[in-house]
C-alpha cells in the first residue's frame, strides 16, 4: 500500500489503528514500518465503535498460520519470529471515511490474513470523493 499512497491524492490522509500499548509503540514501529501516522487506541475504544470484534482461536491459529509459519521456517526466518506482544485474536478492518467525517466504505476482516485488496481501498477513496 506505501508505495502507491501518491495514487490517493494530497488530500487524503491515511493512518494505522493500533491497540498497542503506548510503552510498545517504538518497537512497533521497527516492527511494521510505515509511512503515515500511526494512533494507538490501547483500551480499543475506536475497534469497538467500528464493530470489530475478535476472531475465533481456530480461525487465527487454525492451518493457514500453521501453514505460513512453516513457511517462514523454511525461508530461514526462524530468528525473525518473535512471541506475540498484543491480543492475536483481534480482528482488523479497512474504512474510508468521507470529508464529511462519515463512514463511507468499511472493510470488516474475518481473519488476520482478511484484507481488501489495495485496488479495492483506492477505488473506494476515489469514489468517496466523487
Amino acid at each position: 500500500m506505501s508505495d502507491r499512497l501518491d495514487e490517493l491524492g494530497e488530500s487524503t490522509a491515511v493512518v494505522l489503528v493500533t491497540f498497542t500499548d503506548p510503552d510498545n509503540l517504538d518497537n512497533y514501529r521497527n516492527t511494521n514500518p510505515v509511512p503515515f501516522p500511526i494512533l494507538i487506541d490501547p483500551d480499543r475504544s475506536a475497534y469497538r465503535a467500528y464493530g470489530l470484534g475478535r476472531g475465533s482461536v481456530r480461525r487465527v491459529w487454525g492451518w493457514r498460520a500453521a501453514r505460513r509459519y512453516l513457511e517462514i521456517i523454511r525461508n530461514g526466518g526462524l530468528r525473525d519470529l518473535r512471541r506475540p506482544t498484543e491480543d492475536t485474536l483481534q480482528l482488523g478492518g479497512d474504512f474510508v471515511v468521507a470529508p464529511d467525517g462519515i463512514l463511507a466504505w468499511g472493510f470488516w476482516g474475518e481473519g488476520p490474513d482478511d484484507r481488501p485488496s489495495v485496488d479495492d481501498l483506492i477505488t473506494e477513496v476515489r469514489r468517496t470523493r466523487s
